[in-house]
């Protein structure tokens, strides 16, 4: 990205902050006036008390001058304190409230963005969360350094130059040349700079989802004596990190040496062309004082064009990933505008085909009819393309070739949104928010009553743990097991009661006793919806009014328990293995003896 493309990107967040950005700047211009002060008052009293030195003046007249001087000085601090404070308070606000809006817009468009964006290698937590992180760190220091640094910086540093100039074409000619020599210099530094902090970004991704990984799957990595597996993969993660630091550091330090001698050797130049412009007579010895304090404050912005460079370096880098999110428009999730009083449930596929982002191809002519009020099960071994299926009919993504219909309409013409209020999922692994319990089962219908939650927590069996905690429904959530974590996200199914109810492998994680109750109450709640439910327990899918077994993203068989039993195919293979794992001649035997 270029520095004027960043611009360009960077104005439509700057611009609701023109008048802040104005006062600043004018704050500014009277600070770079202020500035100057100094070198004008040392001026004025070194060839005033060498005057009174000369003539032999009283020590009356001496302490008028210094008294003068003083008055002065104090007055221009006082005004600078509150044109400093003035500066950095509008500059503080600027930088607070963009690097919200960066934030807060980001977020907002991750949000739109569809389930492949999520899927995609480069969009892995870690990376993102980096990504993200420090986009807005960067382009917010960024916009500080343009509209908050640079111009008091670089106004103070061209007063300077022509009251130099004013006092003296030759001394202000010296310091010009020197301007873009330390110019040079620093644009050198950033430049071979650039590909190493390009790496250190890369780095810093990989380090922060190698972090989320094994916080992800400690209990893994603990079960199979693996900590130094992984901690030999941070090692080297580290190690690249470091030496590529270093290699920035050392860099950084020749550089700051070389441009610590420039400026040293434009002082000793002007020292030398003020000393002899005085000795000839052609100034007083008070230009001296003057001249190495302008050229101080010429120099003094300069030296910070290496840091101003980096940052915006930085922000270059950087925002090639948060603007690539930002301005992204293939990514967002489409959504149709139509939206019928009342959805029947009923899904047609035909002749659909999807693969995901990773070219990883999931179904083949797919056809299948889910009819309304009925209960549809989808059966086959893991990666059969079950869940890929109660993805595309939730919109997560679209099919590659095929259609979706829902009650004979195109389903990719329905509003999203609308689309999935109808809808309740509940997956082999729910997701809990951090917060209360009420707030994780509220969120399945924000707008209900406190008792319509409390009822929903009693379908699912899970009211009567919950009122033994200490604080009750108040407890926080991540703190429940994984079962109870389950009930909760099916107490949210219960909450929002929607006319479509997805369930993949619902009841996998829980024990035998929390499996029947919660298979008792999903009985009733299936009643008059819409349901497909994904199993390996042949009592969620037996009693199913249609069957359908897929494998290797095939549909093989569909029908009814005992007419695709007779088949002798997939599912007989399936049926029968989950029969022996349950060891039914023993269950039956153990019965029988009762």
């Amino acid at each position: 990205m270029s520095l004027f493309t960043l611009i360009k990107n960077i104005l439509p967040y700057v611009r609701p902050y023109r008048w802040l950005i104005f006062l600043a700047l004018s704050l500014t211009f009277i600070g770079a006036l202020t500035a100057q002060v100094n070198a004008y008052v040392l001026q004025y009293t070194v060839n005033s008390i060498a005057s009174l030195v000369e003539q032999q003046k009283a020590l009356s007249e001496g302490l008028h001058i210094v008294a003068i001087i003083s008055i002065i000085l104090l007055s221009k601090e006082l005004l600078n304190i509150a044109v400093s404070f003035g500066q950095k308070f509008f500059g503080e606000k600027i930088r607070i409230m963009i690097s919200k809006d960066f934030a807060q817009r980001i977020i907002e468009k991750v949000l739109t963005f569809r389930m492949a964006f999520f899927t995609a290698d480069e969009s892995g937590s870690g990376k993102l969360q980096t990504r993200i992180d420090q986009g807005v760190s960067s382009l917010t220091r960024m916009v500080q350094v343009f509209f908050i640094d640079i111009f008091p910086l670089f106004t103070s540093a061209i007063v300077a130059l022509i009251g130099m100039f004013n006092a003296n074409f030759s001394v202000g000619f010296v310091a010009l040349c020197i301007v873009p020599v330390y110019f040079l210099i620093s644009k050198r530094q950033a430049t071979k700079l650039k590909g190493w902090r390009r790496n250190i970004r890369s780095f810093r991704e990989n380090k922060s989802g190698g972090i989320i990984n094994i916080l992800e799957s400690i209990s893994v990595i603990k079960s199979f004596n693996r900590e130094d597996i992984e901690g030999k993969k941070q090692l080297a993660l580290q190690t690249a990190l470091a030496d590529t630091q270093m290699k920035t550091r050392s860099t950084n330090f020749k550089f700051d040496a070389l441009k610590t001698f420039t400026e040293q050797f434009g002082v000793v130049i002007i020292i030398i062309l003020t000393a002899y412009l005085v000795l000839t007579g052609q100034m007083l010895i008070g230009a001296i004082m003057l001249h190495i304090m302008l050229f101080n404050n010429v120099t003094a912005p300069i030296r910070q064009l290496h840091r101003i460079y980096d940052e915006v370096n930085d922000a270059l880098i950087y925002a090639e990933g948060f603007f690539d999110i930002m301005n992204s428009n293939h990514q967002i999730e489409q959504s149709g505008a139509y939206k019928p009083e009342k959805i029947s449930g009923k899904f047609e596929l035909k002749n659909v085909n999807f693969s995901y982002p990773n070219g990883t191809k999931a179904l083949f002519a797919v056809n299948m009819t889910v009819l309304p009020n009925k209960i549809t099960a989808l059966v086959g071994l893991s990666g059969a393309g079950k869940s890929t299926v109660i993805n595309l009919l939730d919109k997560f993504y679209e099919p590659s070739e095929g259609e979706i219909l829902l009650d004979g309409v195109p389903l990719r013409e329905y509003d999203t949104k609308f689309l999935r209020e109808n809808i309740g999922l509940v997956l082999q692994k729910n997701h809990i928010f951090s917060g209360s319990i009420a707030d994780n089962i509220f969120y399945g219908k924000p707008g209900a009553s406190y008792e319509e939650m409390v009822d929903a927590a009693k379908q699912a069996y899970i009211h009567e743990q919950i009122v033994n905690l200490p604080d009750g429904y108040e407890s926080s959530a991540l703190l429940l097991s994984g079962g109870q974590q389950q009930r909760i996200a099916i107490a949210r199914l219960f909450l929002k009661k929607p006319p479509i109810i997805f369930l993949d492998e619902p009841t996998a994680s829980l024990d035998a006793i929390a499996t029947e109750q919660i298979k008792n109450s999903l009985d009733a709640i299936k009643k008059d919806r819409t349901v497909i439910i994904i199993s390996h327990s042949v009592s969620q899918f037996i009693d199913s009014d249609m069957i359908y077994v897929l494998k290797q993203g095939h549909v093989l068989e569909s029908g009814t328990h005992e007419e695709v039993y007779k088949k002798e195919g997939a599912y007989k293979e399936i049926f029968d293995a989950a029969a022996r794992s349950l060891n039914v001649e023993r269950i039956s035997g153990t019965f029988m003896k009762i």
